[in-house]
């Protein structure tokens, strides 16, 4: 019997279906208090959604809406596993993880991030994650330190 008159999918639909997994980072898995909620809560949304989309009667449909968000919980599974809980920093003297570091640029442009994981890195809402360029210039250095290079010099100009 063909394919065509049947409700099952052929291997090419069903190869579709399934979506390589996201990559993960090589990096140790640092995350806030703030960050491991997230996580968790974003592994909770996927299962959510995959459980939606198990309800679906079309066996090609099921499959289709399923992929994303089962594809999504292996992430989130993974990175919830991996991650290693950071405590905010006691200290103000250098930069660490968990500092929100305010900084001028050589053009004379001021910025303000937090140093965060990576899955919870967000540069528009001014946080960035620890093995960003910048972050990695910042961390260890203290108030009045200059560092870059190249006409990228940042001036640190405090540390909360």
């Amino acid at each position: 019997m063909s394919v065509a008159f049947t409700k099952e999918d052929s291997a090419e639909t069903a190869s579709e279906t399934l979506l390589p997994d996201r990559p993960v980072s090589p990096h140790p898995n640092l995350v806030t208090e703030a960050g491991l909620k997230a996580l968790e809560s974003q592994l909770q949304q996927a299962r959510e959604a995959y459980e939606a989309a198990q309800k679906i009667e079309d066996v090609n449909e099921r499959r289709r809406q399923a992929a994303t968000p089962l594809r999504d919980a292996r992430y989130f599974a993974a990175r919830v596993r991996t991650a290693q809980v950071i405590p905010n920093p006691t200290s103000t003297d250098t930069v660490a993880f968990g500092s929100t570091v305010t900084f001028r640029r050589a053009d004379g442009r001021v910025q303000k991030y937090r140093i965060v994981g990576e899955d919870e890195a967000d540069p528009k809402a001014g946080s960035i994650s620890f093995v960003s360029p910048v972050a990695g210039l910042l961390m260890g250095k203290a108030v009045g330190d200059e560092v870059g290079a190249s006409g990228q010099e940042l001036e640190i100009i405090s540390i909360s």
